[in-house]
């Protein structure tokens, strides 16, 4: 069986937002769907088959203080608006197809990471709630956002634990992968100064965290040196864009010209995503 995996990015994933609108025109659905942070979120519409609503979102409200502002901090202490993100959006200005989303027959696992454990958890997409809580806990960058609890236990973002769960995929029986990643090829990660600062302040109350934190771009780097070695040896396809863009871009027409480029790189791949099945 084969499987999409999404990485995340904040708006990076802008990118596989066009990578899914260009499967979904040429009518191809994977059944089993992973991935993290944003990427996933955009996977949602994407299973629900409305091209495009991921692109309309963030074209109509990346500079809406709604959406992302200082002023959120003190209404819920987030830089974005979680109420209006996660319930607004969907449920009133960009209605989700909740019907065409229910009648999906596949799986979809949304990755988060607990907060008192640093282990990565995988919960079921199938189980979204109208608040779209777990995504909420996916894209629960520290210091960005507060903790978000599900079923009593607070998460953080699922890149933190397991950013390209690609070795998810495979242990759920899935050997054939197509995997969007957000970051151009020869893209290494390093220790940045937000996770340094993160897992010091973060080391009382949850102390299974820094080193995970310290520890990301070593883990990163790993798994893309595997997924590049599954794409050698034929069993995955990746598609990832040819530059990268800043996770907290502004300019409208360069987040339209990344979903416009992870549009077409897909249609230049579509007979290897096709041989993927």
């Amino acid at each position: 069986m084969p499987g999409i995996i999404l990485e995340g990015g904040t708006f990076r994933p802008i990118f596989s937002a066009g990578v899914m609108d260009a499967l979904l025109d040429e009518d191809i659905m994977f059944p089993y769907m992973i991935g993290v942070s944003a990427g996933i979120c955009d996977g949602f519409s994407y299973i629900s088959k409305q091209k495009e609503r991921n692109l309309k979102i963030l074209m109509n409200h990346r500079n809406d203080k709604r959406y992302m502002g200082a002023r959120n901090l003190l209404k819920e202490r987030s830089l974005f608006g979680l109420d209006f993100v996660y319930d607004t959006i969907p449920n009133k200005l960009y209605p989700f197809d909740w019907k065409t989303f229910n009648e999906y027959k596949g799986t979809i696992k949304v990755g988060v990471t607990n907060a008192w454990t640093g282990k990565a958890e995988y919960k079921d997409g199938m189980k979204l709630d109208k608040k779209c809580t777990m995504l909420r806990a996916t894209c629960a960058i520290p210091f960005a956002f507060p903790t978000i609890k599900v079923d009593g236990k607070p998460y953080y973002d699922g890149g933190i634990a397991d950013p390209i769960p690609i070795r998810r995929s495979i242990e759920d029986g899935n050997d054939k992968n197509l995997i969007v990643l957000t970051r151009p090829e020869g893209y290494r990660k390093e220790l940045s100064k937000s996770n340094k600062a993160a897992a010091k302040l973060l080391k009382r109350k949850y102390p299974h965290l820094p080193e995970l934190l310290l520890n990301r771009h070593i883990r990163y780097n790993k798994t893309v040196r595997y997924c590049e070695q599954l794409e050698r040896e034929g069993k995955a396809v990746i598609l990832r864009p040819e530059y990268t863009i800043d996770s907290l871009e502004k300019d409208i027409d360069v987040l339209k010209q990344t979903y416009d480029m992870g549009y077409r790189v897909t249609k230049e791949n579509i007979n290897r995503i096709k041989e993927l099945f």
